[in-house]
C-alpha cells in the first residue's frame, strides 16, 4: 500500500505556514488522526496507518510544525502545543464527521488539548504513553538532549544513534529501525545526515520554568473514550498517574511490559491492541 503526500497552509502567528501529512486507505473511511512525538515524524505511523487503512479507515499522519516536511517556524518561540494545535486544527477542519485521534508523547498532548475543546470533533482518542503529569525529572531529560545539532555521515550512523536513544522504544527488527532512520533523515549540502527536525525546536524548552509539567488541568476536560498505553519502564508516564489517570469511566490503561517512553506501536500487538479500542466504536 502506498500512501498519499499531501500539504495545507495554516496561518500562524501573522503568516502563513504549511503542514505536510501522509495518508492511507479510502478517502471516504472514517478518519483517524496519528499525531507523533517531540523529535519524531509522521512516518513512525507507517505500520499502524497501514493496518488501520486495511480495514477501511482514513488514516493522516501529520508532520508536526519543524518536522520532517512540515515547514520550519520563522519564531522559535512559536514551537509550543498551542501552535501546533492550531496547525492541527486546519487538518481537523477538512474532515467531515467525528474523528479518531492517536498520539504518541507530544502527539498525545495536543489530542488532550483537542479533546478538551468545546465542540470538539474528536470521538476516541489514544494516548501513547502521555498522561496528566510529566514529572520533572523527565522534563529535564527532555530539555537536555532536544535540540543538539547532530551530523552524521550516512544513514547506518543516524540509525545506529537512534537505536540507542530510541531503545525505550521497545524490540524493533532491523527492518524496522532502518525504516525509523530513512525517515528521520535530512541530507545536508555536504552529503552528510542530520536528523529531520528544525534544533530550535528546544528554544521554548530552555526558557520553561524547571519543575513537572501539570496537565491535570486539561485532562480534567476531556471526556471521550481513552486508552492511555502505557510502557512500563517510562519516565514520561510515571505508574501512578497512569492509575489516577484510568479511575476515571471511559478510561482503559494497558501497560506494556520491558518498553520505556514510548511504544512504537509498530509490534503487531500493540496495533491489534489500538485498532480493537478504535473498532470498540464502531
Amino acid at each position: 500500500m502506498i500512501p498519499r503526500q499531501n500539504r495545507l497552509r495554516y496561518l500562524l502567528a501573522g503568516g502563513f505556514q504549511q503542514l505536510a501529512w501522509t495518508e492511507w486507505g479510502p478517502e471516504q473511511g472514517a478518519p483517524v488522526v496519528c499525531v507523533h512525538g517531540l523529535t519524531r515524524n509522521a512516518r513512525d505511523f507507517d505500520a499502524l496507518a497501514a493496518a488501520l487503512a486495511a480495514q477501511g479507515r482514513r488514516v493522516l499522519c501529520p508532520d508536526l510544525p519543524g518536522r520532517g516536511a512540515s515547514d520550519w517556524l520563522p519564531d522559535p518561540m512559536l514551537y509550543t502545543p498551542p501552535s501546533y494545535v492550531v496547525a492541527l486544527a486546519h487538518l481537523l477542519a477538512r474532515l467531515d464527521g467525528p474523528v479518531d485521534w492517536v498520539g504518541t508523547s507530544l502527539g498525545g498532548l495536543c489530542g488532550m488539548m483537542v479533546a478538551a475543546g468545546r465542540n470538539t470533533p474528536l470521538r476516541r482518542l489514544v494516548l501513547n504513553d502521555i498522561g496528566s503529569r510529566v514529572p520533572a525529572t523527565a522534563a529535564e531529560r527532555i530539555a537536555a538532549y532536544v535540540g543538539t545539532r547532530l551530523v552524521f555521515p550516512d544513514v547506518p550512523a543516524l540509525e545506529a544513534h537512534l537505536r540507542k536513544v530510541h531503545a525505550p522504544f521497545g524490540p524493533l527488527t532491523d527492518a524496522e529501525w532502518r525504516h525509523l532512520a530513512e525517515h528521520s533523515a535530512r541530507r545536508l549540502p555536504d552529503g552528510s545526515i542530520t536528523t529531520h527536525y528544525d534544533p530550535d525546536i528546544a528554544v521554548p524548552f530552555r526558557d520553561a520554568p524547571t519543575g513537572p509539567v501539570d496537565l491535570a488541568a486539561i485532562w480534567s476536560l476531556v471526556r471521550l473514550p481513552t486508552l492511555v498505553i502505557r510502557g512500563a519502564e517510562s519516565d514520561i508516564l510515571d505508574e501512578e498517574t497512569a492509575a489516577d489517570m484510568a479511575t476515571r469511566t471511559g478510561v482503559e490503561l494497558v501497560t506494556l511490559p520491558g518498553i520505556g517512553h514510548a511504544p512504537a506501536l509498530m509490534d503487531p500487538a500493540q496495533i491489534a491492541l489500538v485498532s480493537g479500542f478504535l473498532d470498540a466504536a464502531r
